[in-house]
């Protein structure tokens, strides 16, 4: 997040010196929320941050513990005391060592297993997200950093899958849905998690007489055929987006509520990030209908109703 502001929220704290357990949790909840030391007990936020609104409850657990909280609002007094307070905030050290970290862990990709691969694709994505969420002023490192995660991400899919296509750079053109229909539709076979939610897709919202072809190789794709989730097909990953969201944000059905939470399930579950919670029981489902099913017209069947189910959840507003 980019955050323009010249307000603040300072936090000053005081606890008795016997509570050593709980100034080490506070210590670690406001290191967490990305707040900057300005000395031991005082800490500075953004007052536009997300994490901004956290900072009561903790003046209130301190107060709890017996001690003593003020969160006061600060106004930059000028353009040096706005920078001065901006420069706290810097995050290139911690982006600097996730990035040595990154290439030592993309060294030992090649030496290790699909469960192994997993593993080290989370902790990476973990130790990434923690320090995107403090980047409160992003500069040149973190437009380096996401460019070296997104071709980590890549790596480990071409490990993972060698026919996983591989993100291209560019904007998604809007296309008119009436100019697609009755069209054929060719992707890899054996569908799996963005293959056959797009194919779904394509079939609810984009091309209801769709019909499908499942390739052995891409480059077996008919010329008249729109290819989707292969390289250079029609529809493919674009940037962070993979071919599902590529598919919402050309035919404008970004909108849909439901569309949406299963972009991000699809997402997470193809590319990795921020798992939502159905995702792993989409995936398990997945894995079942493919042992149960021999063909991948018959999988599109069996799990169209699937995220036809699903879609109605995420489409139902949540009860606070």
């Amino acid at each position: 997040m980019t955050l323009i502001s010249n307000s603040w929220l300072a936090l000053i704290i005081s606890l008795p010196a016997s509570s050593a357990t709980p100034r080490m949790r506070i210590w670690r909840a406001v290191k967490s929320l990305g707040c900057a030391a300005l000395r031991d007990g005082a800490y500075l936020l953004p007052e536009k941050a997300e994490q901004a609104t956290q900072l009561q409850s903790l003046a209130d657990e301190v107060q709890q513990e017996g001690g003593q909280a003020w969160l006061l609002h600060v106004q930059a007094r000028n353009m040096a005391d706005q920078a001065a307070y901006q420069a706290l905030f810097d995050r290139t050290k911690d982006y600097a060592q996730w990035l040595l970290d990154l290439a030592a862990a993309r060294k030992t990709l090649s030496s290790l297993g699909s469960t192994e691969l997993n593993r080290l694709e989370r902790r990476q994505a973990r130790a990434y997200d923690a320090i995107r969420k403090i980047d409160f002023f992003p500069g040149e490192i973190s437009i380096r950093a996401q460019a070296q995660w997104r071709d980590f991400v890549n790596a480990v899919a071409t490990m993972q899958s060698p026919g996983e296509p591989l993100a291209t750079t560019g904007s998604i053109a809007r296309r008119d849905r009436m100019q697609y229909q009755g069209r054929r539709w060719a992707t890899r076979r054996n569908l799996w998690v963005d293959r056959v939610a797009s194919a779904w897709l394509i079939q609810r919202f984009i091309d209801p007489h769709a019909c499908f072809l499942w390739l052995d190789d891409p480059a077996d794709c008919p010329p008249e055929a729109l290819g989707f989730d292969f390289d250079g097909a029609t529809f493919s990953h674009i940037g962070e987006r993979v071919t599902f969201e590529v598919l919402l944000a050309s035919f404008g059905l970004e909108g849909d509520r439901g569309l949406a939470q299963l972009g991000a399930m699809v997402h997470a579950l193809d590319v990795g990030g921020t798992p939502t919670a159905e995702a792993a029981g989409f995936e398990a489902v997945l894995a079942g209908a493919r042992k149960r099913w021999p063909d991948d017209d018959s999988l599109l069947a069996d799990i169209g109703g699937v995220l036809d189910s699903l879609h109605a959840h995420f489409s139902t507003p949540r009860k606070p």
